[in-house]
């Protein structure tokens, strides 16, 4: 059991030197504890008096490459079939721009295979069954892009299930 709570120390401290890491490359947009988003400085200190300037992108040029990388997962045939249908964006991770020319974005993203979903819920007064969905098949990926500032088109594409624990799915482009 000292050796599980040495495991646990040693994987949040790993994922807090990611979370740093990410956000001073711009991968992460930082968010308080109620919500609100966390402006931080655009320019990372160095050794002495320098600093390097990082590319500021608009949250609507990341919602934009976000509707491309969206667009261009529903029309591959085949991460239809391994992934199966993008139903919905969940949540915004992050968006930066670590190289010129280049956006960078993190999403969750609902994938639903196979079926319908729906619930057979009878409706009172014998008026049939509902229509409601059920989450039946739904998975939820956690998607890693790149696009292209200048022609907008989707550079690089993965979508990481099960947290990263399981396959990713690389988008051939």
């Amino acid at each position: 059991s000292c050796s599980i709570i040495n495991m646990k120390a040693c994987i949040q401290l790993v994922v807090i030197a990611l979370l740093n890491i990410s956000l001073a490359c711009g991968f992460a947009t930082p968010i308080s504890h109620d919500g609100r988003r966390v402006m931080i400085s655009s320019s990372i200190r160095t050794r002495g008096t320098s600093s390097l300037e990082m590319a500021k992108i608009s949250e609507q040029e990341a919602q934009s490459a976000i509707d491309k990388v969206v667009a261009a997962l529903r029309k591959d045939r085949t991460a239809n079939e391994e992934l199966g249908k993008l139903k919905q964006v969940n949540n915004i991770l992050g968006f930066g721009s670590p190289q010129k020319g280049k956006i960078a974005v993190r999403f969750n993203a609902s994938f639903q295979k196979g079926g319908m979903g729906l619930s057979s819920v009878p409706l009172p007064f014998g008026l049939g069954q509902s229509n409601k969905s059920e989450g039946r098949g739904t998975m939820v990926g956690q998607v890693k892009a790149s696009v292209s500032e200048e022609t907008g088109k989707v550079i690089e594409c993965s979508v990481f299930r099960d947290l990263g624990y399981g396959r990713a799915f690389n988008l051939k482009v």
